[in-house]
């Protein structure tokens, strides 16, 4: 198996401006991500930006940078730019690893990476994860998904699906059955070139803009997403504050 590693990574951000470059243990945050990511088993990892401060701080540690235009609507778009700079052949597996998860496990990435590859009748692969806890399964921030027997995703939602009609209840404090299993999707893809060439020339589908899931435009247009779950449950990332401060705590 061969797979290489893009790391889309934005100084534009909401909540947090300059996300990739914060500080953690006298790092910036993209260098841990991508010391991570090169401990895999990838062949080559690349840093994919469309910010001049974020190029010069990868290439001060050593790291591969695609520069690529500020106009892309999403991640996947990004990567798709570079596939093409870098000219790669439409069976190469590529890895996107979110650039603000600075203690993403290589074997996790290995794994989404093995799991595209052991099925050709998908077009991508990603992880999961079982949550029992009713915040979790509530919480639309975590994006929940249902699959076959054959680990094939039916859809991905920020609603808690499946949804129990006799034990949720709207407004009211809803209870999770016995037996019921819910599935935290967790957001690192494996694709190959070919599918991300696909999917920039397809329109948003209504699913995707509803729910702000870029997965579920490739669910609409017939390409199967295989999911598996982790082997190792990642550590969450860096989207607030909290999250940051949390994260220098765990680095001492």
């Amino acid at each position: 198996m061969s797979f290489i590693v893009i790391i889309p990574a934005r100084f534009a951000s909401t909540r947090l401006p300059g996300k990739p470059l914060l500080d953690i243990a006298g790092q910036p945050m993209i260098q841990h991500v991508y010391q991570q990511a090169c401990k895999s088993e990838a062949e080559r990892v690349v840093i994919a930006t469309d910010d001049k401060r974020i190029e010069e701080a990868a290439l001060a540690f050593g790291a591969d940078v695609v520069m690529t235009s500020a106009d892309h609507a999403s991640g996947t778009d990004r990567l798709e730019e570079v596939v093409q700079q870098l000219a790669l052949s439409d069976d190469q597996i590529v890895v996107n690893v979110q650039g603000d998860e600075p203690l993403i496990p290589p074997e996790v990435i290995n794994q989404v990476a093995q799991n595209l590859a052991s099925q050709p009748a998908a077009g991508i692969a990603t992880l999961c994860e079982k949550i029992h806890d009713h915040e979790h399964v509530f919480n639309p921030n975590i994006v929940k998904v249902v699959f076959n027997d054959r680990g094939f995703a039916s859809y991905f939602s920020r609603a808690p699906i499946p949804w129990s009609r006799d034990f949720f209840q709207y407004g009211k404090k809803s209870v999770i059955p016995d037996g019921a299993e819910y599935f935290r999707h967790i957001g690192m893809y494996a694709y190959r070139v070919e599918f991300l060439k696909n999917y920039v020339r397809w329109v948003p589908s209504m699913t995707e803009q509803t729910e702000c899931l870029e997965q579920l435009r490739a669910l609409s247009n017939g390409v199967q997403i295989h999911i598996e779950e982790a082997h190792i449950s990642p550590p969450a990332g860096v989207d607030t504050e909290e999250d940051l401060q949390r994260l220098r705590g765990m680095f001492g």
